[in-house]
C-alpha cells in the first residue's frame, strides 16, 4: 500500500474531494489531506482563486502546501487536483524519496522546480477540452515526452473538476477511469 499526500483544488475540501480521498483509504492506502483553506470552501473556481490572493497569493499557498510534508515519511506519493497540483509537483520534484506523483487537471512546467527526479513516476490526468487547463497541457505533454516514467491521460470532456461529484463539472465515467488508474498507479509504486 502507498502513503499519499493529496492536495485539494481551488474550491477547498469539498465533499467530492474528501470522497476521492476516502475511496483511496478504503483500498488500503494511507491518505493525508491537508486543508490549506482553513475549512473554507467555495462554489466557484473564481471565488477560490480570489481567496488565494487574499491570503498571500500562490507563493504563500505553495509554502503552506509544502510545509504539510514536514514530519511525514519521505517515500510517499504526492497528488493534487488543479491548484493542489502545484504543491504536489513541487514536493515530488524537490523532496528526496518521492514514490511518485499524480497530477489532476493541471501541470506546471517541470523547470519551475528544476529537473524531474530520475526514476520518479508521474501520471497527469486532464480533460482534453478543459479551458482552465489550456496553458497546462503543453507542460503536461513535455513532461510525458521527456520523463521516462511519465504518462499523460487525456479525458474526453471540458470540465475542470471532472472527478468531483460535488461540482457541476463532474463526469462519472471519467471519474471512475481516473480512480481506476490512480489505484493501479498506487499499487505499482506502493511502499509496503
Amino acid at each position: 500500500m502507498a502513503t499519499v499526500l493529496l492536495f485539494h483544488h481551488a474550491l477547498g475540501q469539498t465533499p467530492g474531494f474528501l470522497a476521492f480521498a476516502d475511496e483511496l483509504r478504503v483500498a488500503g492506502h494511507t491518505v493525508y489531506t491537508p486543508d490549506l483553506f482553513d475549512g473554507k470552501t467555495f462554489a466557484t473556481i473564481e471565488e477560490g482563486l480570489a481567496h488565494v490572493e487574499q491570503t498571500g497569493g500562490f507563493e504563500e499557498l505553495i509554502r503552506r502546501g509544502t510545509a504539510t510534508a514536514d514530519g511525514l515519511p519521505s517515500d510517499i506519493v504526492y497528488a493534487g487536483f488543479s491548484l493542489g497540483v502545484v504543491s504536489a509537483q513541487k514536493l515530488a520534484q524537490t523532496r528526496p524519496g518521492a514514490r511518485g506523483a499524480i497530477l489532476c487537471s493541471s501541470c506546471v512546467p517541470a523547470s519551475a522546480f528544476g529537473a524531474w527526479p530520475t526514476g520518479v513516476p508521474v501520471e497527469i490526468h486532464i480533460n482534453e477540452h478543459d479551458t482552465w487547463a489550456e496553458e497546462d497541457l503543453p507542460a503536461a505533454r513535455d513532461l510525458a515526452r521527456d520523463v521516462p516514467r511519465a504518462e499523460l491521460f487525456l479525458y474526453p470532456g471540458s470540465g475542470h473538476y471532472f472527478a468531483d461529484p460535488s461540482f457541476h463539472d463532474y463526469d462519472e465515467s471519467s471519474a471512475k477511469l481516473l480512480m481506476k488508474r490512480t489505484l493501479q498507479f498506487l499499487r505499482r509504486v506502493g511502499t509496503s
